[in-house]
């Protein structure tokens, strides 16, 4: 049985609860590149029926996707992105970046993100502080938030 996260006080545990196995980010990924149909999700991924409706099922209950009737003829539903959902771009594109740089390598990248205005691939994405200037993980200090429990607070505690 699976570890459930939907009671930690982290944004990233939380997140996980949403997105956290390979089949809903790819489900997600598809959608980003278009995909909308039942069948063509399942064509696309060679998953099974009964996962793909699991995570297409789960990420319309937590707002990631709309099912929305598409159907002229009768009832068919397709999948959109919400704005929730729209708004994985940033973390989709980090995760596609890191797969290209470290995993394939420069120059065998298997799918390449343009902007549609130049035509030209995006840059990496890179972490800016308030002076625009590039930030690296030595620059950067984790504290509780506004959100933070009791307990996270006194992980941050020093000694």
């Amino acid at each position: 049985m699976r570890t459930r996260f939907d009671g930690e006080n982290c944004s990233v545990a939380r997140a996980l609860e949403v997105l956290g196995d390979w089949w809903t980010l790819l489900v997600v990924r598809e959608a980003f590149i278009g995909t909308r149909r039942f069948g063509d999700f399942e064509a696309n991924l060679g998953i099974a029926k009964n996962v793909l409706s699991q995570r297409l099922d789960h990420l319309v209950e937590h707002g990631v996707l709309a099912r929305v009737d598409a159907g002229v003829h009768g009832t068919r539903y397709e999948y959109e992105l919400t704005p929730m959902g729209k708004d994985l771009v940033t973390v989709m594109t980090a995760l596609r970046q890191w797969g290209d740089r470290w995993i394939f390598g420069e120059g065998h990248e298997p799918l390449v993100v343009v902007d549609r205005k130049t035509g030209r691939a995006i840059p990496r994405q890179v972490l800016r502080g308030e002076d625009g200037e590039p930030l690296r993980g030595r620059d950067l200090d984790v504290q509780p938030g506004p959100g933070a429990t009791a307990k996270t607070r006194g992980r941050f505690r020093s000694g």
